[in-house]
């Protein structure tokens, strides 16, 4: 793969300044375009340590407008970050609509050196390359511009880089001792990055092999496959507007849904729950400070009905915690920052450190249900979020995160009863709006998306809890009782 960049491609100091003018000026054209359209760009730089990555990071930003672009560099982990999943720290460094972010250094680096060095199998590594490739396609179909520029060098152009750079008064600083421990397994660098690539290279994201041995060739080179991206980008036909068909219409013979089956004639007794709120939320008190010694975290979700008690129900769980352990994160209409970035980027962000928990007062699952029964999103959207959403939750999961799924369900005559209650209370009628009244009326379609969301969402590793609402004192214990056998089966 590489053969065809080691051709020894150089340009002269004055072809370079000849071409140089026109470069700059069709970047910055390009740079202002992206920004006008609304498109974020991701260029990925990597390659060859000594290969040259930093001095075009570092000509990119001279030669684009500097206050459009986002540099991030992810050698070496944070503390923040290793208490995450992985790719929390690449997420909440995405860049938003019309703006360019470099990554100098990607999630490429670890799978590719982990596997240099045989920290991990092969079978391992192909995993990761998979999980990357969905990676790059969920944000190329979201919108964002990736491009993805490898620099190369021979073996022994490397090697004379390295020493010339230990002997530079002004470089030597740069060469680390895992410089010349990759030089010597470079042979298997080489043959660990081909597969990456080739593993990794789609139509969506395209992989740009640079031959970097002359400065002047990569640099223009590279400026010109940015250009020419963006402009392919910009010239590709755009899919606009909102489809309002989500939901089908379901037979008379499959009318029943999951929701049916739940036991909404559930009730108990004020005596027995007083003597159960105790209990659970004694144990979850012990169970969360347990969890916050071993650094266990925890993500809590709740979606349901409007008036279905989520706000009490969350009030149950954290009266039993420290608040020091806790964050609830309230979800409602996204911000213009929010609106400019892929919609599971806010609930990256949010994601709690090691010892940490975080409640989702309503959730990523918006896509599925408000977004797709209101046609805030469009069919292919709504349709591919399942798969991401599943991905994102098994993220979770491989990382070590507790996470616990409710719906509250309750009746639809029971809803109508609390919707009087709340608009004849002075101290409730801010709970009950106008968007309720007119949810309310959409009731089947919700049902029937919310029936699609637990058959494709609800697996062995991240199940979703019915919770029989029509009670609350019902609905408050079973949900604290679940936190407690979640967390203890961890623990």
């Amino acid at each position: 793969m590489f053969e065809a960049a080691e051709l020894g491609k150089k340009l002269s100091k004055s072809e370079y300044a000849a071409a140089l003018p026109e470069l700059r000026e069709s970047l910055l054209a390009a740079h202002f375009a992206i920004k006008d359209a609304g498109v974020p760009v991701l260029i990925i730089v990597s390659g060859v340590d000594g290969a040259g990555k930093a001095e075009l990071v570092h000509r990119l930003n001279e030669w684009l407008d500097p206050r459009g672009v986002d540099t991030h560099a992810s050698w070496q982990s944070s503390d923040e970050e290793e208490e995450r999943p992985h790719n929390w720290r690449f997420w909440r460094r995405l860049p938003a609509k019309g703006r360019i972010g470099i990554f100098f250094g990607s999630w490429y680096t670890p799978p590719i050196l982990d596997r240099v060095y045989d920290r991990t199998k092969k079978r391992h590594f192909d995993v990761e390359m998979d999980r990357i490739v969905f990676l790059e396609q969920m944000l190329a179909q979201d919108g964002v511009l990736i491009i993805k520029l490898w620099f190369h060098l021979p073996k022994k152009v490397h090697k004379i880089n390295l020493k010339e750079m230990a002997k530079n008064p002004r470089k030597h600083w740069r060469v680390m001792s895992a410089d010349w421990d990759l030089l010597k397994n470079f042979d298997e660098f080489v043959t660990v990055s081909e597969r990456a690539i080739r593993l990794t290279d789609s139509a969506e994201a395209p992989w740009h092999v640079v031959e970097a041995s002359d400065r002047r060739y990569r640099e223009l080179t590279s400026g010109r496959i940015i250009v020419e991206s963006i402009q392919k980008c910009l010239a590709a036909p755009k899919m606009e507007g909102a489809q309002r068909v989500g939901i089908k219409k379901k037979s008379e013979r499959d009318e029943r849904t999951i929701l049916d089956a739940v036991d909404l004639s559930q009730e108990m007794s004020g005596e027995k729950y007083d003597l159960l709120l105790k209990q659970y939320q004694g144990e979850l008190s012990r169970l969360v400070w347990k969890a916050n010694q071993k650094k266990v975290s925890s993500v809590i979700v709740f979606e349901g009905w409007d008036a279905a008690g989520k706000g009490s129900a969350i009030r149950r769980v954290t009266g039993a915690m420290d608040p020091q352990f806790y964050r609830v994160i309230p979800i409602a209409a996204p911000t213009d920052e929010e609106r400019a970035h892929h919609y599971m980027w806010r609930f990256w962000r949010h994601l709690p450190r090691a010892g940490k928990l975080v409640i989702f007062d309503r959730s990523w699952y918006g896509r599925v249900l408000v977004e797709r029964v209101e046609g805030f999103a469009r069919t292919d959207e709504w349709q591919r979020a399942f798969v991401e959403i599943n991905d994102f939750e098994e993220q979770l999961i491989r990382h070590g995160v507790v996470l616990s799924k409710f719906w509250l369900h309750i009746g639809k005559d029971e809803q109508l009863r609390r919707f009087k209650l709340r608009q004849e209370d002075v101290t409730k009628q801010h709970k009950i709006t106008e968007e309720d009244w007119r949810n309310r009326r959409k009731w089947d379609a919700y049902k029937l998306a919310v029936n699609e969301m637990v058959e494709r969402t609800s697996t062995a590793q991240t199940p979703w809890t019915l919770v029989a609402g029509n009670d609350k004192r019902t609905a408050r214990i079973q949900i604290l009782r679940t936190i407690c056998e979640n967390l203890e089966a961890k623990l």
